[in-house]
Protein backbone atom coordinates (compact mmCIF):
# COMPACT_ATOMS: atom_id res chain seq x y z
CA UNK A 1 0.00 0.00 0.00
CA UNK A 2 1.44 3.45 -1.11
CA UNK A 3 2.34 5.55 1.56
CA UNK A 4 0.70 9.36 1.43
CA UNK A 5 3.57 11.83 0.57
CA UNK A 6 4.83 14.21 3.83
CA UNK A 7 6.33 16.70 1.72
CA UNK A 8 3.47 18.90 1.27
CA UNK A 9 3.56 18.89 5.00
CA UNK A 10 7.24 19.17 5.62
CA UNK A 11 7.15 22.26 3.55
CA UNK A 12 4.20 23.99 5.13
CA UNK A 13 5.75 23.32 8.40
CA UNK A 14 9.31 24.87 7.31
CA UNK A 15 6.72 27.70 6.28
CA UNK A 16 5.56 28.36 9.83
CA UNK A 17 8.63 28.40 11.94
CA UNK A 18 9.66 31.13 10.32
CA UNK A 19 6.44 33.13 10.25
CA UNK A 20 5.68 32.45 13.48
CA UNK A 21 9.18 33.84 14.42
CA UNK A 22 8.79 36.90 12.93
CA UNK A 23 5.06 37.09 14.08
CA UNK A 24 6.49 36.74 17.97
CA UNK A 25 8.97 39.71 17.50
CA UNK A 26 6.57 41.73 16.26
CA UNK A 27 3.89 41.56 18.65
CA UNK A 28 5.49 43.27 21.50
CA UNK A 29 6.03 46.29 19.44
CA UNK A 30 2.48 46.67 18.42
CA UNK A 31 1.17 49.44 21.17
CA UNK A 32 4.31 50.64 22.19
CA UNK A 33 5.26 54.53 21.46
CA UNK A 34 7.91 56.83 21.71
CA UNK A 35 6.91 59.52 24.55
CA UNK A 36 8.55 61.53 25.61
CA UNK A 37 7.59 62.81 29.37
CA UNK A 38 6.36 66.06 29.98
CA UNK A 39 8.26 68.06 32.35
CA UNK A 40 7.73 68.30 36.11
CA UNK A 41 5.62 71.49 36.20
CA UNK A 42 3.30 73.15 39.23
CA UNK A 43 -0.03 73.52 38.79
CA UNK A 44 -1.17 76.30 35.89
CA UNK A 45 -1.11 80.05 37.14
CA UNK A 46 -3.91 81.95 38.09
CA UNK A 47 -5.00 84.80 35.78
CA UNK A 48 -3.48 87.50 38.35
CA UNK A 49 -0.45 86.42 38.45
CA UNK A 50 0.49 84.78 34.61
CA UNK A 51 2.93 87.24 32.53
CA UNK A 52 0.58 89.22 30.57
CA UNK A 53 1.26 88.97 26.15
CA UNK A 54 1.21 90.99 23.50
CA UNK A 55 -2.98 90.60 22.54
CA UNK A 56 -4.08 90.85 26.15
CA UNK A 57 -6.37 93.51 26.66
CA UNK A 58 -5.84 95.29 30.69
CA UNK A 59 -8.27 97.29 32.89
CA UNK A 60 -5.89 100.00 34.84
CA UNK A 61 -7.35 101.66 37.48
CA UNK A 62 -6.36 104.49 39.78
CA UNK A 63 -8.77 104.62 42.41
CA UNK A 64 -7.91 108.27 43.94
CA UNK A 65 -8.05 109.58 39.66
CA UNK A 66 -10.44 107.67 37.80
CA UNK A 67 -10.00 109.81 35.22
CA UNK A 68 -6.85 108.29 34.09
CA UNK A 69 -8.32 104.96 34.21
CA UNK A 70 -8.41 103.26 30.70
CA UNK A 71 -8.25 99.74 28.93
CA UNK A 72 -6.34 98.79 26.71
CA UNK A 73 -4.81 96.21 24.60
CA UNK A 74 -1.27 95.34 24.87
CA UNK A 75 0.33 95.94 21.31
CA UNK A 76 2.23 93.53 19.56
CA UNK A 77 6.04 95.21 20.62
CA UNK A 78 4.54 94.24 23.57
CA UNK A 79 3.27 98.23 25.19
CA UNK A 80 0.64 100.27 26.20
CA UNK A 81 0.30 103.72 25.96
CA UNK A 82 -0.77 105.45 28.61
CA UNK A 83 -1.79 109.48 29.81
CA UNK A 84 1.14 111.51 30.99
CA UNK A 85 3.53 109.00 31.05
CA UNK A 86 3.35 107.60 27.47
CA UNK A 87 4.44 104.36 26.49
CA UNK A 88 4.91 101.34 28.83
CA UNK A 89 6.24 97.69 28.52
CA UNK A 90 3.58 95.76 29.69
CA UNK A 91 4.32 91.92 27.88
CA UNK A 92 5.96 89.77 30.01
CA UNK A 93 5.01 91.18 33.21
CA UNK A 94 2.18 89.87 36.12
CA UNK A 95 -0.50 92.31 36.83
CA UNK A 96 0.80 93.02 40.07
CA UNK A 97 4.44 93.80 38.71
CA UNK A 98 2.86 95.86 35.98
CA UNK A 99 1.06 97.52 38.50
CA UNK A 100 4.76 98.17 40.45
CA UNK A 101 6.13 99.64 37.44
CA UNK A 102 2.69 101.67 36.62
CA UNK A 103 3.34 103.51 40.49
CA UNK A 104 6.90 104.03 39.57
CA UNK A 105 6.11 105.98 35.94
CA UNK A 106 3.49 107.81 37.57
CA UNK A 107 4.96 108.60 41.27
CA UNK A 108 5.64 112.50 39.85
CA UNK A 109 2.42 113.04 38.53
CA UNK A 110 -0.34 111.82 41.09
CA UNK A 111 -0.49 111.89 44.67
CA UNK A 112 -1.49 109.00 45.84
CA UNK A 113 0.08 105.79 44.78
CA UNK A 114 -2.16 102.88 44.03
CA UNK A 115 -2.64 101.43 40.75
CA UNK A 116 -4.87 98.64 40.09
CA UNK A 117 -4.33 96.41 36.96
CA UNK A 118 -6.71 93.24 36.22
CA UNK A 119 -7.12 91.18 32.84
CA UNK A 120 -10.24 91.48 30.93
CA UNK A 121 -9.37 89.11 28.40
CA UNK A 122 -6.37 86.85 27.53
CA UNK A 123 -4.68 86.37 24.18
CA UNK A 124 -4.10 82.73 24.66
CA UNK A 125 -5.04 80.58 21.87
CA UNK A 126 -4.27 76.57 21.64
CA UNK A 127 -5.81 74.10 19.19
CA UNK A 128 -7.68 70.80 19.87
CA UNK A 129 -7.97 68.38 17.33
CA UNK A 130 -8.44 64.68 17.28
CA UNK A 131 -10.74 62.45 18.99
CA UNK A 132 -13.12 65.30 20.62
CA UNK A 133 -16.27 66.22 20.14
CA UNK A 134 -15.85 69.80 18.87
CA UNK A 135 -12.19 70.04 17.61
CA UNK A 136 -10.84 73.67 16.57
CA UNK A 137 -9.03 76.84 18.10
CA UNK A 138 -9.94 77.65 22.25
CA UNK A 139 -9.21 81.35 23.27
CA UNK A 140 -9.38 81.67 26.94
CA UNK A 141 -9.13 84.29 29.43
CA UNK A 142 -6.61 82.00 31.19
CA UNK A 143 -4.08 79.53 30.95
CA UNK A 144 -5.09 76.38 30.57
CA UNK A 145 -3.99 72.60 31.52
CA UNK A 146 -4.20 70.10 28.44
CA UNK A 147 -7.35 68.70 30.39
CA UNK A 148 -8.95 72.30 30.64
CA UNK A 149 -8.30 72.12 26.92
CA UNK A 150 -9.93 69.16 25.83
CA UNK A 151 -12.58 70.11 28.52
CA UNK A 152 -13.26 73.27 26.86
CA UNK A 153 -13.75 71.30 23.29
CA UNK A 154 -16.63 69.42 24.34
CA UNK A 155 -14.63 66.66 26.09
CA UNK A 156 -13.02 63.08 24.60
CA UNK A 157 -14.78 61.41 22.23
CA UNK A 158 -15.05 58.06 24.39
CA UNK A 159 -16.29 55.95 21.15
CA UNK A 160 -12.61 56.72 19.69
CA UNK A 161 -10.32 58.23 21.78
CA UNK A 162 -6.78 56.80 23.26
CA UNK A 163 -6.80 58.61 26.52
CA UNK A 164 -3.72 57.49 28.01
CA UNK A 165 -1.94 59.28 25.36
CA UNK A 166 -2.74 62.49 24.36
CA UNK A 167 -0.08 64.88 22.48
CA UNK A 168 0.87 67.91 23.06
CA UNK A 169 2.78 69.72 19.97
CA UNK A 170 4.83 72.62 20.82
CA UNK A 171 6.69 75.05 18.39
CA UNK A 172 10.13 76.06 20.56
CA UNK A 173 12.83 77.67 18.26
CA UNK A 174 11.19 76.66 14.91
CA UNK A 175 11.11 73.15 15.91
CA UNK A 176 8.01 70.76 16.90
CA UNK A 177 8.38 69.01 20.36
CA UNK A 178 6.07 66.70 21.38
CA UNK A 179 4.91 65.62 24.98
CA UNK A 180 2.81 62.61 25.94
CA UNK A 181 0.07 63.15 28.24
CA UNK A 182 -1.75 60.02 30.32
CA UNK A 183 -5.12 61.64 30.62
CA UNK A 184 -6.99 58.30 31.76
CA UNK A 185 -5.28 59.19 35.15
CA UNK A 186 -8.07 61.92 35.32
CA UNK A 187 -10.81 60.26 34.26
CA UNK A 188 -10.37 57.31 36.77
CA UNK A 189 -10.40 59.97 39.57
CA UNK A 190 -6.94 59.35 40.37
CA UNK A 191 -4.67 62.04 41.20
CA UNK A 192 -2.95 63.22 37.81
CA UNK A 193 0.13 65.77 37.57
CA UNK A 194 -1.71 69.05 35.61
CA UNK A 195 0.11 69.68 32.16
CA UNK A 196 0.13 73.61 31.54
CA UNK A 197 -0.12 74.61 27.71
CA UNK A 198 1.79 77.62 26.55
CA UNK A 199 0.01 79.61 23.17
CA UNK A 200 -0.38 78.07 20.30
CA UNK A 201 0.06 74.25 21.83
CA UNK A 202 -1.68 71.95 20.35
CA UNK A 203 -3.38 69.18 21.84
CA UNK A 204 -4.10 66.03 19.85
CA UNK A 205 -6.16 63.41 21.38
CA UNK A 206 -5.31 60.22 19.15
CA UNK A 207 -8.19 56.92 18.24
CA UNK A 208 -7.68 54.14 19.82
CA UNK A 209 -5.60 51.00 17.31
CA UNK A 210 -8.48 48.32 17.05
CA UNK A 211 -7.46 44.61 15.47
CA UNK A 212 -10.11 43.72 12.81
Amino acid sequence: MNQPSTAPVSRRSALRAPLALALSLLLPLTGCQSTTTPPAVAAAPSPANQALRAGDVVRIAFPRSPALDLTQQIRRDGKINLYLVGEVNAAGLTPAELETRLVASYASEIVSHEVRVTVVSSAFSVFVTGAVLRPGRLNAERTLTAFDAIMEAGGFDLARADTRAVRIIRQNEGRAITFTFDARAVLEGRAGEPFPLQPFDTIFVPERFTWF
